[in-house]
């Protein structure tokens, strides 16, 4: 804007020639975030306030927002919910092992620079996700607020992770953050066995004893060099490809194997009931199909 038009409307004289003919609102959403935009047509007053007009703009504009928010599940609903984003480098690493059929055979994957969250989603962000009415609720929720999300079934967690600003993480995704950018390593936090010094697993009982999930980001020697919590331990997590029982043509880029050869969908990382060590492996995979729900099994957003 010209220093001239600026100077226009600084003068409060210029304000008592005109009123609005009408006004063009716009609502736009991007990354999370929503914006109005409007035009006003003007024309020089012929003897009415333009105190009215100037009102009404500001009450269709305070009307439209809120009808946006209520419509398209809260306009900054998911700020609120308080997601922290650990950014993980891109790079290329060997994905699988030969230690299962299902994960044979080991292939060269080159992964972009991506985004995951820092934990596995709480019960308190997923009811705000419910509360904006972007997501269904759980069968139940377990544990305390900051205990993660359970019993949602994959069309929950990309619901939950799209509302987010998200998306479900691919395979390769899940697998590369969880070798701490893809490194040769079995587990987030390196090669030691896993015990409750590094994760939420089944030793001295499940959950190390509480039977059930611990508080995100209880277990921070078992993160991964990012930072990321809880990629080995306390709950399963969703991912967005289908199950394919090898990785004979699987995707080398880093995305997520979108054609069914059934109708399961893949999760990752083992849970609070688990003892055996493999289930910790970065390269383990497990599936169900797409309504399955567990009171161990949750979700963690990737972007």
């Amino acid at each position: 804007m010209s220093n001239g038009i600026e100077n226009s409307f600084m003068d409060s004289s210029f304000f008592d020639k005109i009123k609005y003919k009408k006004v063009r609102v716009r609502l736009v959403k991007k990354e999370g975030k929503t914006y109005v935009k409007y035009a006003m047509v003007p024309r020089f007053k012929t003897g009415k306030s333009v105190k009215l007009g100037v009102l009404c703009f500001f009450i269709l504009v305070s009307v439209a927002l809120a009808l946006f928010c209520g419509l398209f599940s809260g306009c900054d609903s998911p700020r609120k919910a308080g997601i922290e984003w650990v950014t993980i480098p891109g790079g290329t690493f060997m994905m699988g092992a030969e230690d299962w059929p299902d994960a044979k055979p080991r292939h060269s994957v080159t992964v972009k620079t991506f985004q995951m969250a820092k934990t596995e989603a709480t019960n308190k962000q997923y009811r705000i996700c419910v509360e904006a009415g972007a997501c269904a609720p759980p069968s139940s929720y377990v544990g305390d607020a900051d205990q993660p999300v359970v019993n949602v079934d994959w069309s929950q967690a990309k619901a939950f992770s799209e509302w987010a600003g998200g998306r479900l993480p691919s395979e390769a995704e899940w697998e590369y953050a969880a070798r701490s950018a893809g490194k040769e390593r079995k587990y987030p936090w390196g090669d030691e066995e896993p015990s409750c010094e590094y994760a939420v697993m089944n030793k001295g009982g499940d959950g190390c004893g509480r039977n059930t999930a611990w508080p995100v980001c209880s277990k921070t020697a078992g993160n991964t060099e990012q930072g990321l919590c809880d990629l080995a331990g306390n709950v399963w997590e969703w991912t967005q490809d289908w199950y394919h029982n090898s990785y004979n043509s699987a995707p080398t880029d880093g995305s997520a194997w979108e054609s069914p050869t059934g109708a399961a969908r893949v999760f990752r990382g083992g849970s609070w009931g688990n003892d055996d060590t493999m289930y910790f492996r970065a390269a383990y995979r497990y599936s169900f199909g797409l309504g399955y729900r567990s009171g161990n099994l949750g979700v963690r957003p990737a972007r």
